[in-house]
Parts: structure tokens; sequence; C-alpha cells
């Protein structure tokens, strides 16, 4: 297989496995963490509205989805990628990113959360991704010579 169909396959499955990750635990949630009485989250007008009466623990899942998401997604395109991991999994972090900033500005919500959740959740989790994922390549090819 050639280096850029390998590496294209690796970004497609690091941004479907982060996204599945995402919904996964952020759908988990509210089974988890019970919402307050009188949220609506079945829509995003509901979910809009019942931001004011989340507490500090319905924000965890949430948090959650996002950096180990954007984790997984990270991990599986530098495993997959022929060339330029790191690179590939700051793309899926800056993706995710991106996907952040939009739900930040639909939903709004508490800022102390938007900060933490855009600062901490996607790039530093995309690098640490690809870290972990490259570190045995790195440590290999460092024992083979």
């Amino acid at each position: 297989m050639g280096i850029i169909a390998k590496n294209l396959i690796g970004l497609v499955a690091g941004l479907v496995c982060g996204s599945l990750v995402n919904i996964l635990l952020v759908n988990m949630g509210p089974y988890v963490i019970p919402l307050p009485e009188g949220a609506d989250i079945s829509t995003m007008e509901g979910l809009r509205e019942s931001m004011p009466l989340f507490k500090p623990a319905n924000f965890v899942f949430p948090f959650l989805g996002h950096a180990l998401g954007t984790l997984a997604g990270a991990f599986l395109v530098a495993k997959i990628a022929s060339t330029h991991q790191m690179k590939f999994a700051l793309v899926v972090g800056a993706f995710f990113l991106m996907g952040g900033i939009v739900m930040v500005k639909q939903l709004g919500g508490p800022v102390g959360f938007a900060v933490v959740d855009l600062v901490f959740a996607y790039l530093p989790m995309g690098y640490l991704g690809g870290l972990l994922a490259t570190r045995k390549k790195i440590t290999r090819s460092l024992a083979d010579s």
C-alpha cells in the first residue's frame, strides 16, 4: 500500500475512532451522572436552555469524551500512518478543536468549562496520542542502532 493511501486511511480511521469514543462517552454521561431536574438534552435548543441547570459534575463526561476521543483518534492515526505520525496526530487534535469551538459557539455554557475543554482536551491530547503511538517506534529504532 502506498504511503499516501496509508496516511489517508490512518487519518480517516483516527477521525472515525475519535468521534465514536467521544459520542460513546458523552452519551454515557447522563447514565453515570444524572441530569438536573428539568434538563432536556434531546435537542440542541433544549441542551442550550438546560446549560444553566448543569452542575460541574455534568461536564465531566463531555470533557472526557472530548479528551479521550481526541487521544484515541490521534493514537490510531499515528499508529497507522507511514510518515509524519505526530503531524497527523496533531491534525486530528486540530480537527476536534475546531468542532469544540463550533460547539462552544452554538451551546454557550460556563466559560470555565469552555476554556478548560478547548485548552486541555484537544491539542494536548492529540500530542499525547501521537507521543504514545510513536514512543515504541522511537525506542525500537534506538535499540536497533
